[in-house]
């Protein structure tokens, strides 16, 4: 859930810093005669994000599965969590590649109209993400604080219609990345040589980095987490009453409502949680080069904190299936039956693939029998 990693960061500096890093850790393991680490690290970061690209796969379309197949799992609640974990497929197809990519080449491999394409992309997924995050806080804010205002009647339908425009608005967010991104050279006086990058501002002068980091961090970081604590903080308040105005003999069915409740509010408040943490680095990073644009920190410290943001925010993407898994019962139950609805399909095709050649076997075997029968006793026939 996300940010776009590939995109929040300056592409242009970010080939500018793994250029002349590679030209400096290329010169100094060369004298210990270390040649083969810095090319292999090089290669070990796609291979990390191709594994976290596998994962967020498996997990989060086992999960829009499960919504689609199983009736039982059509609430309001999991609908918004399916509509996340979409958000998270495009990011994982999209910015994951793209950003691994980098590694692999000097230069920017989709042309100008991949470089405007994709942050729109991109962006999008990370306002579907943010967003839908917000709009499942207040959907637990409405069915722990405010109970009675919930219609149950095409309440479903009326949940699609937000999760569409939650898509609408995404997308009208990110259009200025497409109008504004564009492939810009990008030259190193000390080695004579020339990038191409896709960068999402005009580089003319320091002032479209500040805005647009800063803008960044607002609209798809503090600004949502803000919406989000109040609501908690009502939630929070209503529960710890509701405790202590519950008595112990209360109705049964009265408390386990209340507990489902809490269960899923606690389920949401994890993704929101591990969403913050994973996106923070990120965004700090972006403020401190577009508060830094004229001075490129092409430090060792510098290039590894940039990589770890990197993974750090896209593993967002891979673990929300993972934390349902732990935190839900009826997900867990529902993801182990197509785990193993599908073991018993490999294993069925496999078995009977094995007794196809079993008695394809057989049949060849016994043509040949009758075969050298006929022949030892002069009867072999010619059949056209």
């Amino acid at each position: 859930m996300a940010s776009g990693e590939c995109l929040l960061l300056d592409l242009e500096t970010d080939n500018f810093i793994l250029y002349n890093i590679s030209v400096n850790q290329s010169a100094n393991l060369s004298l210990h005669g270390d040649d083969w680490f810095y090319p292999a690290f090089l290669y070990a970061i796609p291979t990390i994000y191709g594994i976290i690209i596998l994962i967020g796969l498996i997990g989060n379309i086992t999960l829009i599965k499960i919504f689609c197949t199983v009736k039982s799992m059509r609430n309001v609640p999991n609908l918004f969590i399916s509509s996340l974990a979409l958000g998270d497929l495009l990011l994982l197809v999209t910015c994951v590649p793209v950003d691994a990519s980098r590694y692999l080449a000097d230069e920017w491999l989709f042309g100008r109209t991949g470089c405007k394409l994709i942050p729109f992309i991109q962006l999008t997924s990370v306002g579907v993400s943010v967003f839908t995050l917000t709009a499942l806080s207040a959907d637990r804010y409405k069915a722990i604080v405010r109970p009675m205002e919930i219609q149950a009647s095409h309440a479903l339908m009326k949940i699609c219609v937000r999760a569409a425009i939650i898509w609408i608005v995404s997308m009208l967010l990110a259009i200025p990345e497409a109008v504004f991104s564009d492939l810009h050279p990008f030259h190193d006086k000390g080695t004579n040589k020339t990038f191409v990058s896709c960068a999402p501002y005009p580089h003319s002068d320091g002032l479209h980095p500040k805005i647009h980091s800063m803008a960044s961090f607002l609209i798809f970081y503090i600004i949502p987490l803000s919406v989000i604590s109040v609501y908690y903080y009502f939630i929070a308040k209503n529960l710890i009453r509701s405790a202590y105005n519950i008595p112990v003999e209360g109705n049964m069915h009265v408390r386990k409502q209340i507990e489902s409740r809490k269960r899923l509010a606690r389920t949401v408040l994890v993704f929101v949680c591990l969403f913050a943490f994973c996106w923070l680095p990120t965004h700090i990073i972006y403020l401190y080069r577009s508060y830094h644009y004229s001075e490129v920190d092409t430090s060792v410290l510098h290039f590894i904190a940039s990589i770890c943001a990197r993974i750090l925010a896209f593993t967002n993407s891979c673990v929300n299936p993972f934390a349902l898994y732990l935190l839900s019962k009826s997900f867990r139950k529902q993801f182990n039956n197509q785990l193993f609805c599908c073991r018993a399909r490999l294993l069925i095709r496999s078995q009977s693939m094995a007794r196809s050649t079993t008695r394809m076997t057989s049949l060849k075997s016994t043509n040949h029998s009758l075969a050298t029968f006929s022949l030892i006793n002069g009867n072999h026939v010619c059949h056209e």
